[in-house]
């Protein structure tokens, strides 16, 4: 058996491991419950992908996003790695089929989504695997303290009553040190155990502006960084808009977001990664699971929701550890959409009990009944019927998805598949006594290898081109052959669709609880108030107001922030800025002094520092004077602080 060197080696390429890697993936192997905190770019795939391939058995990977299990199943098989994903909306014969390779293959990685851990046949399939461990990513997840608390995750633990002394391995980027408990505490671990790399980046400069016209500023950003970007706009429309203003400017740029369909996206994504497009704007569905270490700037130009989402997107920039520059641009507009968005995204209870019943009306599912099945959905469609706005549907779905009740696949559109069910000897048989078929099987056969194991993806397109057919001529013959139990041909469905994950329930009987709901929005509230503080700091370096909002207590100033930039100029130490400043702004918010006030106000600290301090006030528009050359502290929305 190869050592987990030759391991990393032989499918990486890599000779050695980074940080903490090589002491978590012992730890696993150990048989050990384990977390690994590791940042964006830090490596936590390898963590879990070597010791699958050092173990005997399938370990199970629970993945949270259908897009983020697909690209790294599509990884990790390019690399020679057996794996398969397993997630909602698949159709019944392509989880029989990814499950049996799981129990009878060959088989290393079974990515699941954790809606699927409540199906009875996947319990008692995973129940039949030798399974290694088990990997949960994106941990944050089951914490209801996390910033993208999902319910479902809370089955995860369930795998230990299939396979009791099963050791679980949860990693994560982003993570609180209550979420760090509280992950541990929900995935049933033995004993604490828990493996960290400082999620400082000695490399990215933190950057806040507040401006009011922020396209200007975003192309002085680009002019002045050299190299492949990112832009991050909260609407699929904006990212579309910011393109054609760039390509104006003559700036090579692309958009991306989840309205996309899974061919656009990759086709995008490919360019972008190979560096034929310089700039990707995008909405946050762009980035998870990418890997580009070239990346100089990140650009937000709305703050998100959370400092964690900050964080890991920021985040994607510099993972080759050279310079680069996270910005994030702002101004008091931001304030109160930031507010607008907490009220619109929590509909009254009532509101999303309405829409669960339209739902199961609208689709005609009887009350406990719907487990697993999935219907295509408009969200236009559904607000003109049911006389709903469109942004409280999207709100209440999302609510209801928290709840465990359903899931979406959003733009997802499930590409074509093709299996054959005849053996090779039947097959060639059949082609012998049907011989009109037979150069199209032959064409079948060699544009898609793998097709006698389980579900190739199929694009009808390509093969009516290689064909030298139109492409309804091809899926007239590939419906003939799936007629004839030759192969099974499942077509693409281009609908978003809802999967009900539990039978539906008469609507007097759901039980949306009060406190739960209550609790989502304080901590939705608690996050969007951590990023509007941290966009209006004006002493603390940003490095260290991020590092200590994920428990990190003993932080350096990292000099190359823009408010590290900044004091440096003034020749001042941490304690002695801190100190004056501490005095200042509660009196200046109370009432104006003009400098000679406010120095003799200031004992112990010699003058010429106390009148740096309220220089640098003055040059960051902390503080104004007033007619009568007065200073106030600046609450005017360009000042904010």
């Amino acid at each position: 058996m190869l050592s987990i060197q030759q391991i990393l080696t032989k499918y990486w390429g890599h000779t050695s491991f980074r940080d903490v890697q090589e002491d978590i993936i012992q730890s696993i192997i150990g048989g050990n419950d384990t977390l690994a905190l590791l940042p964006t770019g830090g490596g936590k795939s390898v963590c879990f992908q070597v010791p699958a391939m050092a173990l005997d058995g399938v370990c199970v990977v629970i993945s949270p996003l259908i897009a983020l299990m697909k690209d790294q199943v599509e990884n990790v098989k390019a690399r020679g790695i057996p794996a398969v994903a397993l997630y909602s909306g698949m159709r019944p014969s392509e989880i029989d089929t990814a499950l049996d390779n799981c129990i009878y293959g060959n088989t290393k990685l079974l990515y699941i989504s954790p809606e699927r851990l409540t199906s009875e046949i996947v319990r008692t399939r995973i129940q039949k695997m030798h399974v290694s461990f088990c990997a949960v990513d994106e941990a944050h997840c089951i914490s209801q303290w996390g910033y993208d608390f999902r319910p479902a995750y809370l089955n995860i633990s369930a795998i230990r009553e299939l396979h009791p002394k099963l050791p679980f391995i949860a990693l994560t980027a982003t993570a609180t040190p209550k979420v760090v408990i509280d992950i541990q505490d929900k995935l049933d671990f033995r004993e604490e155990n828990v493996f960290q790399k400082s999620f400082e980046r000695k490399n990215l400069a933190y950057v806040v502006r507040r401006v009011d016209d922020k396209h200007k500023k975003m192309l002085q950003i680009i002019g002045a960084v050299p190299g492949s970007g990112i832009i991050y706009a909260r609407s699929r429309k904006k990212t579309q808009e910011i393109v054609k203003s760039l390509q104006k400017e003559n700036v090579s740029a692309d958009f991306y977001h989840g309205g996309l369909d899974s061919k656009e996206r990759t086709a995008k994504q490919e360019m972008w990664m190979e560096g034929k497009c310089r700039i990707m704007v995008a909405t946050n569905a762009f980035g998870m699971g990418i890997d580009k270490g070239d990346v100089r700037f990140v650009i937000h130009l709305e703050p998100p929701d959370s400092l964690e989402a900050y964080f890991q997107e920021a985040g994607r920039a510099g993972r080759d550890e050279q310079k680069a520059y996270a910005a994030l641009l702002y101004n008091h507009t931001d304030e109160l959409e930031a507010e607008e968005r907490i009220k619109s995204g929590f509909p009254m209870i009532e509101t999303i009990k309405k829409v669960y019943q339209c739902l199961g009306n609208q689709n005609q599912l009887a009350i406990g009944g719907g487990e697993g099945t999935a219907f295509d959905f408009d969200i236009s469609d559904f607000s003109r019927a049911y006389k709903i706005n469109i942004r409280e549907i999207f709100n209440s779905i999302k609510f209801l998805e928290k709840e465990g009740l359903l899931s979406t696949t959003d733009a997802f559109r499930m590409p074509s598949t093709m299996m054959m069910k005849m053996n090779k000897s039947d097959l060639y048989n059949f082609q012998v006594e049907n011989s009109k078929f037979d150069v199209f099987i032959k064409l079948l056969l060699r544009s898609y290898g793998g097709s006698f194991d389980g579900h190739v993806k199929i694009n009808e397109a390509e093969i009516a081109k290689r064909y030298g057919s139109s492409v309804s001529e091809v899926e007239k013959g590939l419906n003939q052959l799936n007629q004839m139990d030759v192969l099974e041909y499942m077509p693409q469905n281009k609908s978003p669709q809802i999967i009900y994950t539990q039978d539906r329930i008469d609507t007097k009987n759901l039980r949306l609880a009060p406190g739960n709901y209550k609790l989502i929005k304080e901590l939705a509230v608690e996050k969007s108030r951590a990023v509007i503080e941290y966009t209006q700091g004006i002493s603390k370096c940003r490095s260290i107001t991020l590092l200590k909002y994920f428990g990190e207590e003993d932080a350096y100033r990292c000099g190359t922030c823009d408010i590290c930039l900044e004091r440096n100029k003034i020749e001042l130490s941490d304690l002695e800025f801190e100190s004056v400043l501490e005095i200042i702004k509660p009196i200046l918010v109370e009432e104006a002094k003009t400098i000679e006030e406010l120095v003799e106000l200031i004992t112990g600290t010699p003058e010429d520092k106390v009148l740096k301090v309220i220089q640098w006030l003055l040059d960051a528009e902390k503080i104004r004077y007033d007619d009568i050359e007065k200073l106030h502290w600046n609450n005017l929305p360009n000042g904010s602080g």
